[in-house]
């Protein structure tokens, strides 16, 4: 049986060349949400893995207290279906090898872009809907999209994430965006901690019409708001 108390929260970041005008924001909404994680109840461990035309791992099953502040550098193009691919098979033979008393009871992995995928070669659209829905129906994972620049609930559908998981932001919303992911993923890990089953806990995760509405809201260019 797999441990209750444990929790792993992988992350994978669009570091395109378009990411460079919401760098500091989404630098500092990250910070934010690995802050706020720290203060959630039971042993939490993260992997966070950056992504252009190529896939990088910043960091695996790292202690959530020893996580540092996040260095956004982007660059490249957007080859986002290899790279979840990469995330999903790569974590899911590292838990897969531990003894199953070691195992997160909890796996939440989150993604998030400001751009279509364009250059991946060797998934495709379905490939990834099929690997999802197995983490997701076999494992108990789940997933979220956060996504810029598209309608990120039609783009998750095709990838097998639910609406209640999908956010469309506005790119000078990317701070309101992981603020909205902080929220879903502290009240799923809450929910859990209090033994609630899974089904229920992405229940408790789903993005409400507010924080949709104020991460899609586009900013005024004089006030910033």
């Amino acid at each position: 049986m797999t441990d209750p108390n444990r929790t792993h929260l992988a992350f994978l970041l669009d570091r395109s060349g378009s990411m460079q005008s919401i760098k500091t924001d989404t630098e500092g909404g990250f910070d934010a949400f690995i802050a706020e994680q720290r203060k959630q109840p039971g042993v939490c461990t993260v992997t966070l893995a950056q992504f252009d035309t190529e896939y990088e791992v910043n960091y695996v099953d790292l202690p959530i207290a020893d996580v540092p502040p996040l260095n956004l550098e982007p660059r490249g193009m957007t080859a986002l279906l290899d790279s979840i691919a990469r995330l999903i098979t790569d974590t899911g033979k590292r838990l897969a090898a531990l003894p199953e008393d070691e195992r997160p009871g909890t796996v939440i992995v989150g993604i998030m872009t400001d751009g279509m995928e364009n250059s991946s070669k060797e998934w495709t659209h379905a490939a990834i809907k099929a690997l999802i829905e197995q983490q997701e129906n076999g494992y108990e994972w789940t997933f979220s999209y956060l996504g810029a620049n598209q309608d990120a609930i039609e783009v998750g559908a095709s990838i097998g994430i639910s609406r209640d998981r999908s956010l469309t932001y506005d790119a000078a919303n990317a701070a309101d965006a992981m603020g909205a992911y902080t929220d879903s993923v502290s009240a799923m890990r809450t929910a859990r901690a209090a033994g609630v089953p899974m089904a229920a806990a992405r229940e408790a995760g789903a993005y409400s019409d507010e924080q949709r509405s104020k991460a899609k809201a586009p900013k005024s260019p004089r006030t910033g708001r």
